[in-house]
């Protein structure tokens, strides 16, 4: 049965569009459900009755898009069809060091493990379609792998190793779990243990390994700064700004700032600030509190307007995509935006005009937001502040007159309501250890201190806390697909499990099936104090998931929020900026017909954000692993006092005290006894000894081997 355009109930948004108006992605979608099966693109065009040649290479051109974005698939017969229809899912693969993995599926749904014979022909990040052979949405699911859409990896970094006349690569990122060939003429001089990059020339699948061709020498494992470039290349992070985007960039007009004076609230007059850490170079947000004369205060969170600057689909648009967030590494970043932008124009430097998105929030004395409203602005920062120096003014350890010094005593205030708030709503607190890296001249670590956080760090957390959960209120009401920052509630195994363990040391997890964050901050507060403290918070983070970008709403765990949404990072991050768009759109009363994106396009940038997150996440872990390993290159047979901070089957991990360095006590390692392994008690116990080496307990080791190359670092009992 064919059907007219003007039966498309997004007709009038694709004619303002197009020309020749063709069906809307809606449209097709809502017409393959009824059919209930696959069709062909020549019988799509036939039954959208359309008859010249641009409408039907203008549908060809949809189809492709939508398959680009998961919408469709195709079957073996070019046909195009629903994923559901297929019942297959679509998504992009996590693999782990030992050879498994898991697909993160485009819908949202849970993860599917993947046994290692289904990854042997895959690479971290790579798109497949995916057959569930087992479980169910709300159970664990088992699948296997159906077709590889696309492949995330172009080039491989690694060691290059050369065995009884075979050459090969074992890849520096360690969840590659396959070697790549080098056949002979394709090692472009390269020497045994280099550094190398190598383009893929085939692809590894069930039965035969991946080939590929040396393109760049990076040098031996020692060179100093070899292992940023080592990172970067390893975990395909982009990191060279091409011309396009370079161009787009010089075509920025820093004028744009005057000409936005009649469309935007002029807030110069308030003596804004921003506080930030002593390093910090882009200064993406800036606060003012003043105090109500009936009690409470307002709140003004003035976030840099990044989508001022990067048009939806330009060049420099997609790169920030591609990229999903700026990645640090210590002493170095590679950004999510051109410097011109992330350093400059979007920066909220003092003393100077910057385009502004503002969330102006009404806050009780109670710390409660009775009220809140976005608009546009332009500020001018009255003070760049740091967090320690916030710290000694309101301590009266300086002398300074600080005009703006009212004011902090207003955001202090706020931040004591805002934190009794967060208690009482049951958001979770682990205090936790960070440490800084301090390098001498040749960028070699001198030394690793702690970080010392305090109430400032907390006074712009929580004001950047109230912000964001605004914006994901607003984005929530407003009915606009938008990218929500979500943490689920803990598996039900691992829950059980959990309670199992707490039992053993007279604790226990109250909340029934499904305990509330409430339930996690008050056995917290109990065990404050106890020797065990550090075990037990330890095991509770460990119980948690991993908080990820979604389309969907369903609340942030951790935080107690039953909303929430990033929006005040969007120099750093892109959900923040694909944030920025959708509060703009509702704020100028665009039609959501309009817009953009779709709910599907979300959900598939939700998915990749939080790829690009956890790649993030990888690449810098290796970079500082590989900084402790050269920092303990010296240090082999000395005897550190340290802490267990695993237990695994074949071995303990422990953390040396005050120098913040992790390394391993092999099982094999502990003599004259067998150990078995109590992975509900996160112990080694031993079989005759009744010896236990349990998460948590202090002990003592010799540092007996560093290997630069694998990034670890072993230990025996001293």
């Amino acid at each position: 049965m064919k059907k007219q355009i003007n039966e498309d109930p997004f007709f009038d948004r694709e004619a303002l569009k197009y020309a020749n108006p063709i069906p809307s992605r809606e449209f097709i979608i809502q017409h393959l459900e009824k059919l209930g099966s696959p069709e062909k693109y020549s019988s799509l065009a036939k039954i959208f009755n359309l008859n010249n040649k641009k409408s039907r290479e203008a549908l060809r051109f949809r189809l492709n898009a939508m398959l680009r974005d998961g919408q469709l698939l195709t079957d073996r017969k070019g046909r195009y069809a629903l994923v559901k229809q297929m019942e297959m899912l679509r998504g992009y693969v996590i693999c782990h060091k030992d050879g498994y993995g898991f697909l993160v599926p485009d819908d949202g749904g849970s993860d599917v493990f993947l046994n290692p014979r289904q990854v042997r022909g895959l690479f971290p990040g790579d798109q497949v379609l995916v057959s569930v052979t087992s479980g169910s949405k709300k159970s664990k699911r088992e699948g296997a792998v159906v077709e590889i859409l696309e492949r995330s990896l172009t080039h491989v970094v690694g060691r290059y190793i050369v065995e009884k006349d075979v050459a090969y690569i074992i890849p520096a990122n360690k969840n590659i779990a396959q070697e790549i060939i080098i056949p002979k003429g394709k090692e472009a001089g390269a020497k045994k243990e280099q550094f190398v990059v190598a383009k893929i020339v085939s692809y590894p699948s069930s039965r035969s390994s991946a080939t590929g061709q040396i393109v760049k020498i990076l040098g031996k494992n020692v060179a100093s700064g070899i292992e940023i470039e080592i990172a970067v290349n390893a975990h395909g992070l982009p990191h060279v700004w091409n011309d396009e985007v370079l161009q787009e960039c010089a075509a920025i007009e820093t004028s744009s700032i005057k000409n936005q004076r009649s469309e935007r609230k002029q807030l110069q007059h308030l003596p804004f600030v921003t506080i930030d850490g002593e390093d910090a170079k882009d200064f993406d947000d800036a606060v003012y509190c003043e105090r109500q004369t009936k009690g409470g205060w307002i709140l003004y969170v003035a976030i840099a307007d990044v989508s001022h600057y990067v048009e939806f689909n330009t060049k420099l648009d997609q790169e920030a995509s591609n990229r999903g967030n700026s990645v640090y590494f210590p002493e170095y970043v590679v950004p999510m935006l051109p410097e011109v932008l992330s350093n400059e124009l979007c920066s909220l430097k003092p003393h100077v005009d910057r385009l502004v998105m503002v969330c102006e929030m009404h806050i009780s004395s109670a710390g409660k937001v009775t009220n809140y409203e976005f608009y546009e602005a332009t500020i001018k920062s009255q003070a760049r502040f740091t967090y320690d120096g916030v710290l000694e003014l309101l301590e009266n350890k300086t002398k300074k007159p600080v005009v703006l010094l009212s004011q902090l005593h207003e955001l202090r205030d706020l931040y004591h309501s805002l934190l009794k708030q967060r208690k009482a709503r049951g958001a979770l607190d682990f205090s936790r250890v960070e440490a800084k890296i301090v390098f001498d001249d040749k960028r070699k670590i001198k030394c690793l201190k702690p970080i010392q956080h305090h109430y400032v760090h907390g006074i712009i957390e929580e004001c950047m806390l109230a912000a964001n959960v605004c914006a994901s209120m607003f984005l929530l009401q407003g009915k606009i697909p938008a990218l929500y920052r979500v943490h689920e509630h803990p598996d039900a195994e691992k829950i059980t499990n959990l309670r199992y363990f707490l039992k053993g040391l007279g604790l226990e997890l109250k909340g029934g099936d499904k305990p509330h964050s409430s339930n996690y901050a008050d056995l917290l507060k109990k065990i404050i104090g106890r020797p065990d403290e550090h075990l037990v918070q330890t095991v509770l983070l460990r119980s948690l998931k991993q908080a990820v970008y979604t389309s969907k709403n369903t609340g942030h765990f951790g935080l107690a929020y039953e909303t929430y949404a990033h929006f005040t990072s969007p120099i750093r991050r892109y959900p923040d900026l694909i944030n920025h768009r959708a509060i703009k759109h509702l704020l100028r009363g665009d039609k959501l017909d309009n817009y953009c994106y779709t709910k599907t396009v979300m959900q598939t940038f939700g998915n990749h954000c939080s790829l690009t997150e956890r790649r993030a996440d990888d690449a810098t872990r290796d970079v500082v692993m590989w900084l402790k390993c050269d920092f303990m290159r010296d240090k082999i047979g000395k005897t550190f006092a340290g802490i267990i901070s695993g237990v695994v089957n074949f071995g303990i991990f422990v953390e040396l005290k005050d120098i913040f360095v992790e390394g391993l006590v092999h099982v094999t390692s502990l003599k004259n006894d067998y150990y078995k392994f109590d992975i509900l008690h996160h112990r080694l116990v031993g079989k005759r000894s009744g010896v236990v080496y349990r998460l948590g307990d202090p002990i003592k080791v010799v540092v007996t081997k560093v290997d630069l190359n694998e990034r670890e670092i072993n230990f025996e009992l001293a």
